[in-house]
């Protein structure tokens, strides 16, 4: 597959890692490539198709923590790249625990579906398992990092030494739509811990964000408390919009049409680990999110 080059050329070092990965992934063999759509697993998905050809796959998960849209633009780009692209069936809330959404329910979660993925991956024989995690995400709080640890999951994106800004920049240069797409991580992460997680709930917060994203906002979460109490967190910049008068009834009826009782807006905004912040300081602070 020929690089896309464009007008927006990313920086000298971007490249540089971006030929460390493709490297890294020819080493390989044969790769499983767990694809969410996001901005992360796009790329890697890009460069292992660029690397390795028709010797990889796409594996993309489908339950109630994913939006229906990041399963559509997953087979899209799959169909667009000619790459073969699996669905992993998988029903988190069936896991021993998860439901009870206890601090490390990304584990349970992540050792759950990569261990599917890797009997998927296994059947196609292919050589390794990857994912898309960078270097951004080594401080943080992710204890699913702990399962792909324990299950020899590779993490290309990371042992090439790209963060968020490389993979973003390198995206744009090669025309791939995810290189301004928002950030994004399951559903279950909008709940405080403790909070039982159900597909009531699920499929309200999936809705609300879907109307948000409809509406035109670019970064935000909406967080649901007690089941019927949401709090959306936008960016700063996007108050203002949210305020004026015809979109904050639009979307406070919206959300009650949904199901929740009351709405709120979060005077931080938006920002990745909010639901962490109640968490021991030891734990870093921070998720996956």
């Amino acid at each position: 597959m020929e690089t896309k080059i464009t007008r927006n050329a990313a920086p000298d070092a971007a490249k540089q890692k971006y030929s460390r990965l493709l490297d890294i992934l020819r080493d390989m063999g044969s790769a499983a490539v767990a694809y969410s759509s996001g901005v992360d697993s796009t790329l890697l998905l890009y460069a292992a198709k660029d690397a390795l050809g028709d010797s990889m796959i796409a594996v993309t998960a489908a339950s109630y923590l994913f939006p229906h849209r990041e399963r559509a633009e997953a087979e899209e780009f799959c169909r667009k790249l000619g790459i073969k692209h699996f669905i992993a069936e998988a029903d988190e809330l069936k896991i021993k625990g998860f439901a009870q959404n206890p601090p490390d329910r990304c584990y349970l979660c992540k050792t759950d579906l990569f261990g599917r993925i890797k009997q998927l991956a296994d059947r196609e024989n292919m050589a390794e398992v990857v994912e898309g995690s960078n270097t951004d995400d080594t401080g943080d709080y992710r204890p699913g990092m702990r399962a792909l640890a324990e299950l020899g999951i590779r993490s290309p994106l990371r042992e090439a030494g790209l963060s968020k800004q490389d993979i973003r920049e390198l995206s744009r240069e090669f025309g791939l739509p995810t290189w301004d797409k928002q950030s994004f991580a399951c559903l279950a992460s909008r709940f405080p811990y403790g909070e039982i997680i159900d597909e009531e709930k699920l499929g309200m917060v999936d809705k609300a964000e879907q109307y948000l994203l409809d509406k035109g906002f670019k970064l935000f979460r909406v967080r649901i408390h007690g089941g019927s109490l949401a709090r959306i967190e936008l960016r700063p910049d996007e108050f203002g919009r949210l305020m004026q008068d015809d979109m904050r009834i639009d979307v406070y009826n919206r959300l009650r049409e949904i199901g929740f009782d009351y709405i709120s807006l979060d005077l931080l905004g938006y920002r990745t680990g909010s639901m962490n912040e109640v968490l021991e300081r030891n734990t870093s602070g921070r998720s996956e999110i």
